[in-house]
């Protein structure tokens, strides 16, 4: 061989990049299984469909379990070979967290689906769409460039259009999709925009190398930096439902089933919090001057537009208990932007706090879908007034549910609630953003006002004779309960460890 050719050899070799299948694991895994569930569902008849359910739900737990290896962060792919600490998929502590967050919330949407996918939807596209959102979410907090970022979150997001509409015949399914639909994908270019101006103004699409480009951009490209910032920020905004971006999110819940809203307020809440923590504290901390007081203006938005609406929910109205859920998730929404505005003001370790907030909120929050869920079996309408007299009937789910919201107000024996919002309390304080407490302090006040007076209907006893209750008892599915109980038990163990949200606002995620 001649060395001209020798050299060449040499030079492309230098440009192949291994791949760390360990660190791609959880992901890969969920899309694998995706692809397996669609293919069985060509091959399976309508009596053997019941398998693709648990194809998932072994599916989702092998993601889980694959994340074991991860635990202690650290692994790195896709790098740049100029560059080795320019990656495009990174697992540290802050994506090992949000993976094993969103991963967790699939398993237990899928459980929660059991039934209605035998019942009333499509099995073969719900599971194989469930699946493929997945593996976008596990994919979206490892994503350490905008080209990896902006397709992760889109393979989250399209799934979960359809996942919406998918009641077949219903107008509000439709209508919500719809909606879900045209407003996601407004916010989404609106996103591609921004990114591509920032990638105008520093020439790479890496966020570690975008940090230390736009701390020195050039003055005639400086316009175009902070507006691509801003605009990329507004794309984020909207699929964390902050206001006024947050239009979309109660039809959308009231529309969608049950199970796949409990997945949106959960999932698809972590997805787009922590694309915006990757973003900002990652990628723009040169331009923490605008985007920190941006967002502390959002979050005081958020949370008041959000507990406000909830206060209003009348109990006699349709859906009004998903509607009230819905609202708690857009002031919840407004909680967890806090802290993030907060790193602006002081330090990257506030972004701990919202981590130990979204964990807190998914599991409570989940739980609490899971006895609607119940509830809806024997009453559709799904309406407060339809829980009165709850524990009279079954006493198991009328604890369970007043303990999820109990966690959601902040209230004892919820401590896991209390002590995510004193982390909350403490990185607006410690950042300085003394007003910012102090609207967070009358938000969380309000949203006693609503969160009590549910679980007060709880324990009320029931109206007449309305009894269909035996009914409802009768039809309620294994994995619904299971769902219910894991739920429940997370909960009590995370109460029974409050010092785990002050160990995540203390520690370095990143």
């Amino acid at each position: 061989m001649t060395p001209d050719v020798t050299t060449a050899a040499a030079g492309t070799a230098s440009l192949v990049q291994s791949v760390d299948w360990v660190a791609i694991a959880p992901p890969l895994i969920a899309g694998a299984v995706a692809l397996v569930v669609l293919l069985a569902d060509l091959f399976l008849p309508p009596a053997r469909k019941p398998l693709l359910g648990w194809i998932t739900l072994a599916g989702l737990a092998a993601a889980l379990a694959a994340l074991v290896p991860l635990r202690g962060g650290g692994r790195s792919t896709f790098c740049l070979t100029a560059n080795p600490d320019a990656c495009s998929y990174t697992v540290d502590q802050f994506a090992f967290v949000i993976q094993a967050l969103v991963l967790g919330g699939a398993l237990l949407t899928a459980l929660l689906s059991m039934r209605d996918t035998e019942e009333k939807l499509p099995a073969g596209e719900f599971w194989f769409l469930l699946l493929s959102s997945a593996a976008g979410a596990a994919l979206l907090p490892a994503a350490r460039d905008l080209a990896t970022l902006v397709v992760a979150l889109e393979v989250a997001s399209l799934p979960a259009f359809a996942l919406v509409g998918l009641k077949r015949g219903d107008r509000l399914s439709s209508e919500a999709a719809l909606k879900f639909f045209l407003s996601s994908v407004t916010a989404t270019a609106v996103m591609l925009l921004g990114v591509s101006f920032v990638y105008a103004a520093t020439g790479t699409l890496h966020l570690t190398e975008i940090a230390t480009k736009l701390a020195d951009v050039p003055g005639q490209l400086g316009t175009v930096a902070k507006t691509g910032v801003v605009l990329t920020l507004v794309g984020f905004a909207f699929k964390t439902a902050a206001a006024p971006f947050h239009f979309w999110v109660p039809d959308t819940y009231v529309g969608a089933p049950l199970p796949v809203a409990a997945y949106l307020s959960v999932v698809g809440k972590a997805v787009g919090f922590s694309g915006l923590i990757l973003v900002t504290v990652v990628a723009f901390p040169a331009y923490a001057d605008v985007w920190g007081p941006a967002l502390a203006v959002l979050a005081a938005l958020t949370m008041t537009l959000g507990n406000a609406a909830a206060l209003r929910q009348s109990a006699t109205r349709a859906h009004s208990a998903v509607r009230l859920l819905a609202w708690s998730s857009v002031g919840q929404a407004g909680y967890l932007l806090v802290p993030i505005a907060a790193a602006a003001y002081s330090s990257d370790h506030q972004v701990g706090a919202t981590v130990a907030y979204a964990l807190m909120y998914a599991v409570v929050n989940l739980g609490a879908f899971a006895v609607a869920a119940l509830v809806a079996r024997g009453k559709p309408l799904n309406r407060l007034a339809d829980y009165r007299g709850l524990y009279a009937e079954r006493p198991l789910a009328a604890l369970a549910l007043a303990f999820f919201l109990l966690c959601l107000a902040g209230l004892p024996p919820g401590i896991i609630g209390l002590f995510a919002k004193v982390t909350v309390f403490s990185a607006a304080v410690d950042a300085g953003l003394g007003w910012l407490a102090v609207v967070m302090a009358v938000n969380v006040v309000v949203a006693l006002y609503y969160y009590l007076r549910w679980t007060a209907i709880l324990f009320r006893a029931p109206e007449g004779a309305e009894e269909p209750s035996g009914t409802a008892r009768a039809g309620i599915p294994a994995p619904l309960t299971l769902a219910i109980a894991l739920t429940a038990v997370a909960g009590v163990v995370l109460s029974g460890l409050p010092q785990l949200a002050l160990h995540f606002a203390s520690v370095t995620l990143f």
